[in-house]
């Protein structure tokens, strides 16, 4: 297939001309079998006064700059302009945006300030310098549009863009002489010493298809239609079904009216002294503590459950309250011991204001929502309440048979 297309590129080439070649000579090229032949050929060109040349390798050969005596590049000079024209527009355009169009205060912070605008201005001077350097490239150096080069597919590039070698001296030296150039790259080792020839059709100087009228109404129908289509599939056909069934779903959005309830809200509280199924609960970190405190322990008082209460408990609690509660922190005095989980305060709360303590923290307590689960946190507060009732026991708390003994 892709052959195919390359020979109607190479018949409509020549129906144009295009690939026809003029009598008019561009340059003599010669080839090199090793990286020392082409440093020593470049060298002797050098030497022999030769200005106009260029050397063709298939990859970089290290100190070749030096021995074609190359001045230094200008390039960075126009990749410093274009990158100083990013980091002025990055500037002026966070300027207006933040400083003038779009004035948000924030935390009393200047509307605009050069530190937190350094790292787009970097990203732009980086953009701008890249893109706009390879434009400059492409049209200054490489005489964008012209792409038919006439080194371009001759056995000479090929060769030297695989396994040679190359020299090429132009006709534009002042130096120049077709026959004697010839002999110099004999003279020094020069093979398939060949002459290239400048094509016929001039790319510069012939009229682009691009400004034909007719292709330039071609491309303005061909962006009608293709905004015509977007428009259409994005603004009409996507408010019909099933095109909308993302957008118009079945479901109740927040902050929006519900026409079922008779007061039109959609949003919806809790029915009171319920949960919902599977008991997901409504309770979330930073609640206040009067949400919290008519809530009931959902966990039944076994021995599983005692025995996940005091496992975490012991981790977690248990290095400032002690391991029975007392307030006796096993830190030795590294950490302010915090109030006993016995008193008659604490022994007083609800089961809510527990939950609400490990969940926000309070005082120089830290919130342990995110080291423990529901469950576990229910099994925390029935375990504390073991606590407190085992070292409060009344007589009462003992079975008749074990009280008659004690006595």
């Amino acid at each position: 297939m892709f052959k195919k297309i390359k020979n109607k590129i190479s018949e409509v080439n020549r129906d144009m001309g295009i690939d026809s070649r003029s009598r008019e000579v561009y340059g003599v090229t010669a080839l090199f079998e090793t990286p020392d032949e082409i440093m020593y050929a470049a060298g002797e060109t050098v030497k022999a006064g030769y200005e106009k040349f260029d050397v063709n390798t298939p990859y970089p050969v290290h100190g070749m700059d030096d021995v074609m005596k190359l001045k230094r590049t200008k390039l960075g000079y126009a990749t410093f302009i274009f990158g100083s024209l990013g980091t002025i527009t990055a500037l002026v355009m966070i300027w207006f945006m933040s400083g003038f169009d779009y004035k948000n205060l924030i935390g009393g912070k200047p509307f605009f300030s050069v530190t937190p605008s350094i790292p787009i201005a970097f990203e732009l001077t980086v953009l701008l310098g890249a893109v706009f350097t390879i434009i400059f490239t492409l049209f200054i150096f490489n005489k964008l549009p012209k792409i038919n080069h006439p080194l371009m597919d001759t056995d000479y590039m090929k060769r030297v863009s695989s396994d040679k070698y190359g020299v090429v001296i132009l006709a534009e030296d002042k130096k120049f002489d077709v026959a004697k150039v010839k002999a110099f790259f004999e003279s020094i080792g020069g093979k398939d010493v060949t002459i290239v020839y400048e094509f016929q059709y001039d790319e510069l100087s012939a009229r682009k298809a691009i400004f034909n009228p007719k292709f330039i109404m071609l491309m303005i129908a061909a962006a009608i239609v293709t905004a015509g289509i977007t428009y259409v599939s994005l603004n009409v056909m996507l408010n019909y079904q099933p095109f909308n069934w993302m957008q118009r779903q079945f479901k109740v959005n927040a902050q929006t009216e519900n026409k079922f309830y008779s007061d039109s809200r959609g949003m919806r509280e809790p029915v009171s002294g319920t949960v919902s199924r599977n008991w997901k609960n409504y309770y979330t970190q930073g609640s206040p503590d009067s949400s919290l405190i008519q809530l009931s322990n959902p966990l039944p008082v076994n021995k599983q459950t005692l025995e996940l209460g005091k496992q975490k408990f012991e981790t977690f609690c248990s290095p400032c309250h002690g391991y029975y509660a007392r307030g006796d922190s096993r830190l030795n005095g590294q950490f302010p011991n915090p109030p006993t989980l016995l008193s008659d305060k604490v022994m007083n709360w609800k089961d809510g204001n527990i939950y609400f303590v490990i969940v926000n923290g309070q005082n120089i307590m830290p919130s342990y929502a995110k080291q423990t689960s529901d469950d576990q946190r229910w099994a925390i507060i029935h375990y504390i309440r073991a606590l407190q009732r085992a070292q409060n026991a009344k007589d009462t708390d003992f079975p008749a048979d074990t009280t008659a003994v004690k006595k």
